[in-house]
């Protein structure tokens, strides 16, 4: 194992020169900042490579910027360090720096501290001990809560963040390219639709277009680190075949309607296996859960569910075919509006997602040839006057039966724009 205290000091190179990370504004970030003069512990969760740490080195810069002193912030990894307890960390940041964290004030942001056996019992140690000197902020690839007792154990101590990964807007934040007002740059925004649709909304794909670069990142940064590392780790797993098998259904697949025991057939693993199995991709973001949408929440829980990948086929990307590019773009509206519900009845009309408000609002996806069927028959069973399509390319404002159908293109729905009304 690496020396602890040659890590701190690789780690905080703030303490010795100037520091200025390369960030582009985040969404999440503006909601983050509003929490941090507050003694509650900040946390952040999201998938691998989404920009947590690169969020924690904004923080560093402001606290800094704001006269923070450089050697009261302390940042340390424990991707590589699962063995460790937190205080250690503390204890040899002392020693190095010559410190009394209980004299002045400290930051203190722990990353990947998932690794950390116990880490909860810890954390809320070193919080009860040190609350008025010390704010900590952490971060997991993982959902950091999945277990009641890590709710239970930080109760009242802790704000949770979800950071996701780019929205379209931040792409365009990210590539410096104008969108207002959308109607001179639709060109442009089109363009820039299909290069975001290539970056799987990951910061460091920004730019990226090679099949193969994208193909690699994905498998080696994200996925493998998570199925052979993080999983296998957090829920003692010794056998990630199924495991590896389930999410490459869910990839090439994505919003298959799934019947626990025709699947568990399939896989020869037993029902209760194969949701233990869903439970622990959905808890590493490698995996998503729509609801079939009803009034009672009690039928909802009854019904068939429909899956999403975190992270779509990167050969499914690249495809030529009218499906696969079907696939893709369903995937994309589904990740970016953070769908959670889809809606389908026993005569097999469907929506692609439904947004729970009062009056629920149903939006399909549609890439290519535009239907009315299915959004009609939610509109009609739930007395909505408006719903959405999502097309690739097409656009209007159609009345159908005193119905209100908004047919907007992706990259303007993405960014609020509305279509005028026709026929």
């Amino acid at each position: 194992m690496a020396d602890i205290k040659e890590v701190i000091l690789q780690s905080n190179p703030w303490w010795k020169e100037k520091f200025e990370p390369h960030f582009k504004p985040r969404d999440v970030y503006a909601q983050i900042k509003n929490f941090l003069k507050l003694p509650q512990i900040i946390a952040f969760t999201g998938l691998r490579r989404v920009g947590k740490t690169t969020i924690m080195y904004k923080i560093i810069e402001d606290s800094i910027k704001g006269g923070f002193d450089p050697k009261n912030i302390v940042y340390f990894s424990f991707d590589e360090f699962r063995d460790i307890r937190i205080k250690e960390v503390l204890d040899r940041y002392e020693e190095l720096l010559e410190k009394n964290l209980r004299e002045g004030k400290y930051i203190f942001l722990f990353d990947e501290i998932q690794k950390v056996n116990n880490w909860e019992e810890q954390i809320k140690r070193i919080y009860d001990l040190f609350k008025d000197k010390i704010k900590i902020i952490i971060s997991g690839s993982e959902s950091l809560f999945i277990k009641k007792k890590s709710k239970e154990t930080l109760a009242g101590r802790i704000f949770e963040f979800k950071v996701e990964r780019l929205s379209f807007k931040e792409f365009l934040g990210f590539k410096d390219i104008s969108y207002k007002p959308v109607s001179i740059y639709e060109k442009e925004l089109k363009k820039a639709f299909s290069e975001f649709v290539l970056t799987l909304g990951f910061p460091e794909l920004v730019g990226v277009k090679e099949k193969e670069v994208i193909k690699k990142y994905v498998k080696e940064s994200i996925v493998d680190r998570v199925v052979y590392k993080d999983i296998p780790f957090l829920f003692k797993l010794k056998d990630i075949s199924v495991l590896e098998s389930l999410l490459n259904i869910f990839c090439e697949e994505p919003g298959n309607l799934l019947e626990i025991t025709e699947l568990s057939k399939e896989l020869k693993i037993s029902r209760q296996t194969l949701a233990n199995y869903l439970n622990y991709l959905e808890s590493s973001f490698l995996l998503k859960k729509l609801y079939n949408f009803a009034r009672s929440r009690r039928k909802v829980e009854r019904k068939l569910k429909k899956y999403y990948p975190g992270i779509i086929s990167v050969d499914l990307l690249f495809r030529d075919d009218n499906l696969s590019k079907s696939r893709v773009f369903e995937w994309v509206i589904v990740d970016q509006l953070k769908a959670e519900f889809f809606w389908r009845d026993p005569y097999k009309n469907e929506v692609d997602i439904i947004i729970p408000e009062k009056e629920p609002i149903p939006v399909e996806i549609k890439y290519g040839k535009i239907s009315f069927d299915g959004i009609l028959a939610f509109m009609k069973k739930f007395k909505v006057k408006r719903g959405y399509i999502v097309s690739d390319d097409k656009e209007g404002m159609h009345k159908i039966d005193g119905k209100i159908i908004e047919i907007v293109p992706a990259f303007k729905f993405l960014l609020g724009e509305k279509p005028k009304l026709v026929g």
